[in-house]
């Protein structure tokens, strides 16, 4: 009896250590069986500042009182900076600019007082804007609409003598686009605005005549985001 006893306490204390021991084996195959690692998709934002270039083809109808009318058209180009809020794939902002424009329409032809040529200008015309849109991850949409100005000239010569005159009035600008950001902070645009500063006189030769312009702006942009 003393032999069995003996026996059954030695088993009783070795099992125990060899269960911990197949136990320890274990661990080190349970922590590399961890799950996968998933890499959370980066949101992409079009909130802050940005600011850039821009360039295009304008062509305006400028209209006087008799009902005369010419279409000056040409080269546009100029810069932007603005600001952009993102609410959920809502996003509203405010932008500025300024472009230098080479619209022009010319007229030759004699009349009683010799060769005369008369050439319509739109100079310069900028906007502060409000814009409104929806985003589609980097595709942007948007409405835009607010306060513009344009300078319209006028240079008449008459038998060889030109008198020349300029004035810039405010009116509002309407539009809309669409802007993809491409690679990084850059993204690019194309964009429609039509410009109505109303009536303004220009004054040449102590005639005056006032005028009427209204501007359609076709222009393709690139951004930078801050």
């Amino acid at each position: 009896m003393t032999r069995y006893a003996l026996a059954a306490a030695l088993m009783a204390a070795v099992l125990p250590l060899a269960a911990g021991s197949a136990n320890a084996a274990d661990l080190p195959r349970a922590v590399y069986k961890a799950p996968a690692y998933v890499p959370i998709p980066a949101y992409f934002s079009w909130t802050g500042f940005y600011a850039g270039v821009n360039a295009g083809y304008g062509w305006a109808r400028m209209s006087d009182t008799a009902g005369a009318g010419v279409n000056p058209k040409g080269f546009i180009g100029g810069v932007q900076l603005g600001y952009n809020w993102q609410m959920s794939n809502f996003v509203v902002g405010v932008e500025a600019d300024f472009q230098g424009s080479t619209q022009k329409e010319s007229f030759t032809g004699t009349t009683a007082f010799g060769l005369t040529t008369a050439d319509f200008r739109v100079r310069y015309f900028g906007t502060v804007r409000g814009r409104v849109g929806v985003a589609f991850d980097r595709a942007l949409i948007y409405a835009t609409g607010g306060y513009a100005y344009q300078n319209v000239g006028l240079d008449l010569t008459v038998a060889g003598v030109t008198a020349s005159d300029n004035t810039t009035k405010g009116g509002y600008a309407l539009g809309g686009g669409l802007e993809y950001a491409f690679a990084g902070p850059w993204s690019g645009r194309i964009e429609y605005l039509y410009l109505d500063t109303g009536n303004r006189d220009v004054t040449l030769f102590g005639i005056t005549d006032t005028i009427r312009t209204r501007n359609n702006i076709v222009r393709g942009a690139i951004n930078y985001r801050f």
